[in-house]
């Protein structure tokens, strides 16, 4: 099916999930470009709709409804200057809170808001083999469009939970998790995490706050230049 107006209902939803409003009413997120489509398929992720633009090849999809678009619709559906010929909604996994946490390391963000900074966070932390990451309520939206294209697909390789920060990591301490902060009062002598241990990063401008630095071992990285 081709569809060529701006107007068409099912471009009109693909463009409500470029809004955090639009993402949780219909439990769906944008996704742009091959790369970011092959990783959600090859991951399990439940696509919900495929459109490639007008005369381009099309994407493997084993599920979902596929579309063919006009330029000018696939432009109008992104919100990127120069958008790639494929995009997709995918089904929102649930983010909640799990009954029992994973071993191995986890990273919890304090009220990260930059989108670029968590996708990028969100993909070391795939790198890094982590088993989970821990999001407080604070934190940008995780599948908002500036935050999934940092990623690079690293969104759908590891869980993501978000709550009250504070009151999990009380949790997580009583299962024996180590609990660790950057802290400029902190130890410039790096632990070894172990088994059981979650690292934690705070906010871009004041860091990890008050409550939460409260609950954690401190340590700083050393610095010998003047950054």
């Amino acid at each position: 099916m081709l569809i060529q107006s701006t107007r068409n209902p099912t471009v009109k939803l693909v463009r409500s999930l470029l809004t955090k409003k639009g993402r949780r009413e219909t439990g769906l997120h944008l996704i742009e470009g091959e790369r970011l489509v092959a990783e959600a398929v090859s991951s399990g992720a439940e696509i919900d709709s495929l459109f490639v633009e007008e005369g381009r090849e099309p994407v493997y999809c084993p599920n979902g409804s596929v579309y063919q678009v006009t330029r000018h619709v696939l432009e109008s559906m992104t919100d990127t200057d120069n958008p790639q010929s494929v995009c997709a909604a995918v089904k929102t996994p649930d983010i909640k809170l799990p009954d029992e946490y994973p071993e191995g390391l986890i990273v919890a963000l304090d009220c990260v808001q930059d989108p670029g900074n968590m996708g990028t966070i969100i993909r070391t932390a795939d790198a890094m083999g982590a088993a989970g990451l821990l999001l407080s309520s604070g934190c940008a939206d995780p599948f908002g469009p500036k935050v999934l294209r940092s990623t690079m697909g690293s969104i759908y390789h590891l869980p993501i939970w978000q709550g009250e920060l504070a009151a999990e990591l009380v949790k997580l301490k009583s299962e024996d998790f180590r609990l660790i902060c950057g802290h400029l009062a902190g130890n410039e002598i790096l632990p070894d995490p172990g088994r059981r241990c979650v690292l934690i990063i705070g906010n871009e401008g004041n860091g990890v706050s008050d409550a939460v630095a409260a609950l954690c071992d401190k340590y700083r990285l050393p610095m010998f230049g003047r950054a």
